[in-house]
Order: structure tokens, then C-alpha cells, then sequence
């Protein structure tokens, strides 16, 4: 059983027959349907339904699970394997992406070296098939990309924010901006810049260390973006809630909380069970917990 269905209301699913049952009806009755050839005279097949009961006042984002397989030379399917998934409609980064084959299936990876994060953010590719078609084709690398990306998460826990002037606030922005400037220089080669970035870094954590002996750690942090576990594409994060709706599972009834993200200046869309979150959800107040990271590559048309 798929460890995050519980973030898209299938908390209740535990029963293997119950699986099996559902991911057919994915399949003989999906709202998406698309197929490709992997250049080995193989016919990929991805089948996705959407489960978001639609209500007044809807962001557009949908819930879903999405069946992988291949058909055979008599148009049988066989179903490889499936993953639920959070489609979001921002844009999140538009820098360079790559993408690399997991080993034990024909599922992928992205690799998106984006500044604001401080990591090479690693995702688990939603748009399989456009990916192989623009492989097979020829046409890689495809310059001029944008990057959706959305998460799962199974635990969070809402904290209040940090009081912030509006003279603050300009402030941070002025620091953001420097800071990414910065950064684009540095990883040019300019030295300088890698000197100025190494003396910021040592200020901070001259200043860190000896305000964290008398106040809270999240007190001082504001966001954060961290690897956690050994699978790639999961992250600690605490992040600011830019805005939190409700939604539920038209199949089961569970409510599910969607929620716009923003984590060093990153955003993203994240769905979380109501009975999996520990506080009220608000715009300015913050989340903590971990998630497992998907992503949307907006191809070119």
C-alpha cells in the first residue's frame, strides 16, 4: 500500500482486494489517458482519476491516483505500478530541470538546481509519458521549461508565525535579493561573490549561535528546506501558509486540507489529511512537517 494515499483521502484503504478494485476503476474508467512507445516496440500507458469533489470556490488543483503499466503485442495491459498525486497550476521554478530513470521501473526523477532552495531539489516526476515522448523524439534537452511542484505529506503540525514589521519585511526581500544575486554569480565562478556568500554565512552563524542559548530555534528560523531519510525526493520543511482551502475525496468523503507554500521564497501546493494535521491551518501562520515532492514539467508547446 502506498504510503501517502492517506494524503489524498484514502486513509480507510487497507484491504489489498480493496486496492486492486480501485486501481481498475482507475484504469476502465480514467479521466486521463495517454500513451507512448518507450522505442523498444513497447506501448507505455498512463491512466489517472481525478477524486476532488468539486465545490464552490475551488483552486483548480486536483487529487488523484495514476496507474503505470504497458500494453503487450495483443493490447493486453499490464500494470506496472501507481502513485497518487497533487496536481497543482503555478509555477514554481523556472530553472533548468533534469531527469533521470529509477532503476526498478519505468518511473523518473527531476533534478531542479534552483538557488532558492540551497539543494538540488529532487522530485518524483507526475508527467512520465510527455517526458519518453520528448526522449524518444530526440528534442532533449528542452530549453525554456517551467517547473510545477506540489507535496504529500502524511504528518504536519501548524505554528504560529514570526512578528514581522513592514520594515522587516523590505528588508528580508532586499537580503533575499542580494542573496540570490549572489549566488547566480558564485555559480559562475565568481570569486568574490563565493567570498562575500562564505562571510555572510559565518555572520549568520556567529549571530545564530549566540541567540539560540535564550530563544526558540523556530523562533530565529523562518522557513527551512532539508533532505530527510534516505528516499531523495522527501524533505523536512517549515514553511509559510499563503493560503489553505478545504477540499474532500468524492470516493471516501475524507477531508483533505490544500495548502499554498512558501519556503525560501519557493511555492508550492501541499495536501495533508485533516486528521494527519496537529493545529488550525491560516494564512501567516506556518508549516512543519515532511513531505514527499512531486513535480510538473510544463513542456513547451
Amino acid at each position: 500500500m502506498h504510503k501517502y494515499m492517506r494524503s489524498i483521502g484514502f486513509s480507510k484503504l487497507t484491504d489489498r482486494k480493496e486496492l486492486q478494485k480501485l486501481l481498475t476503476d482507475v484504469v476502465v474508467e480514467g479521466t486521463e489517458r495517454v500513451y507512448t512507445s518507450n522505442g523498444n516496440d513497447v506501448l507505455l500507458a498512463e491512466f489517472g482519476k481525478d477524486f476532488t469533489e468539486v465545490v464552490e470556490g475551488s483552486t483548480g488543483d486536483s487529487i488523484g491516483i495514476a496507474v503505470c503499466g504497458e500494453f503487450d503485442n495483443e493490447d493486453k495491459f499490464t500494470y506496472d505500478y501507481y502513485f497518487p498525486y497533487l496536481k497543482g497550476n503555478m509555477i514554481s521554478s523556472e530553472e533548468d530541470v533534469t531527469v533521470e530513470r529509477h532503476a526498478a521501473q519505468e518511473s523518473y526523477a527531476g533534478v531542479c538546481d534552483d538557488v532558492r532552495v540551497g539543494v538540488s531539489l529532487i522530485f518524483y516526476l507526475q508527467n512520465m509519458i510527455p517526458y519518453v515522448k520528448a526522449k524518444n523524439s530526440g528534442i532533449l534537452p528542452v530549453r525554456g521549461t517551467t517547473l510545477t511542484l506540489t507535496a504529500l505529506s502524511t504528518k504536519g503540525t501548524v505554528m504560529m508565525p514570526i512578528v514581522k514589521s513592514e520594515k522587516d519585511l523590505i528588508k528580508n526581500k532586499q537580503v533575499t535579493n542580494t542573496r540570490t544575486q549572489l549566488l547566480n554569480a558564485a555559480r559562475k565562478g565568481d570569486e568574490e561573490a563565493i567570498e562575500s556568500l562564505t562571510l555572510d554565512d559565518m555572520d549568520t552563524y556567529t549571530a545564530i549561535s549566540k541567540k539560540i542559548q535564550k530563544e526558540d530555534v523556530f523562533s530565529l528560523v523562518d522557513t527551512c528546506f532539508m533532505p530527510y531519510g534516505v528516499e531523495c525526493d522527501h524533505y523536512s520543511i517549515l514553511a509559510e501558509i499563503m493560503e489553505c482551502n478545504m477540499i474532500k475525496n468524492k470516493f471516501t468523503k475524507e477531508e483533505i486540507y490544500l495548502m499554498t507554500l512558501s519556503c525560501n521564497d519557493m511555492t508550492f501546493d501541499l495536501c495533508i489529511n485533516k486528521e494527519d494535521l496537529y493545529g488550525e491551518p491560516a494564512v501567516g501562520r506556518r508549516f512543519k512537517g515532511v513531505i514527499w515532492m512531486q513535480g510538473y514539467i510544463n513542456f513547451p508547446n
